[in-house]
């Protein structure tokens, strides 16, 4: 069968995903035919800080390369530029930007700000690998999420000899609670896959389940399909629930949905 006539049709599907990017993964599983069950396990929201931001945002031209690597950072940024007249669209002429991913490149393209370089998988690995410049001496800086992410991009450009001024562009944390049609059906064991679309929703979706489904969460969900988004979502199933039964390629929602209908045909 081919991936064109492949559905979802009859699949009851969570999607763990910020609260604020739930409705885009939604639809685009509903055009599949799946039953969409929501399980926020990201509120986005600012730093507890904005002062290490805008004081880089301030020294802005000493910079070669931002490099940017979620579509938050790049929103919160463009914020942060306009208290000072500033914006990407305009710093780009002269810094070089870099995009770890679709979604973060076309946030940044429809912002009319130039992109210099997109690594060829949307995973940070994938930057460091193919960076087209000599690292030695570079000032990058990169606005990141405050807590939970990894130090990856940071701590390679800093070997390789760049100087690397890394801030806080945002902050994620857990929501307070799971919807409650979502808690019935975990509870029915009516769910056929969770998505996880980060590690960060895998360590909070696995904090709410407990909180919500008790102490034998996991006997719960033991039928259900795991699907990861990437390498690192992979590695935070595996320490905290189980392998997961498939990952997604490419990293980002096609890709997720693409390893769902994969999973589906089988």
């Amino acid at each position: 069968m081919k991936n064109t006539e492949m559905t979802l049709i009859d699949k009851r599907i969570i999607i763990t995903r910020a609260l604020e990017q739930s409705s885009e993964a939604r639809e685009i599983f509903r055009k599949k035919g799946a039953e969409v069950f929501d399980l926020p396990s990201l509120v986005i929201g600012p730093p507890d800080d904005w002062r290490p931001l805008d004081d880089a945002l301030k020294k802005i031209y000493t910079f070669d390369w931002i490099i940017f690597s979620s579509a938050n950072g790049v929103r919160n940024v463009e914020n942060r530029m306009k208290e000072i007249s500033l914006s990407l669209s305009k710093i780009s002429k002269n810094i070089k930007i870099a995009a770890v991913g679709r979604k973060t490149a076309s946030l940044l393209s429809a912002m009319d700000a130039k992109i210099s370089f997109v690594p060829p998988s949307f995973i940070a690995d994938s930057l460091i690998e193919h960076f087209p410049s000599n690292e030695k001496g570079l000032k990058l800086l990169i606005p990141r999420v405050q807590t939970g992410g990894r130090s990856i991009l940071s701590d390679s450009f800093k070997l390789k000899g760049a100087e690397v001024t890394e801030v806080a562009a945002y902050e994620s944390s857990c929501p307070e609670d799971i919807p409650r049609k979502t808690i019935d059906a975990l509870n029915c064991g009516i769910i056929d896959i969770i998505a996880f679309t980060s590690g960060k929703t895998v360590i909070n979706t696995v904090s709410l389940f407990n909180k919500y489904l008790g102490e034998n969460w996991l006997t719960l969900i033991e039928k259900v399909k795991i699907i990861s988004i990437g390498p690192q979502t992979t590695i935070s199933c595996k320490n905290l629930i189980r392998e997961p039964d498939k990952e997604a390629s490419p990293h980002n929602l096609e890709g997720l949905v693409k390893a769902c209908l994969e999973l589906n045909s089988n």
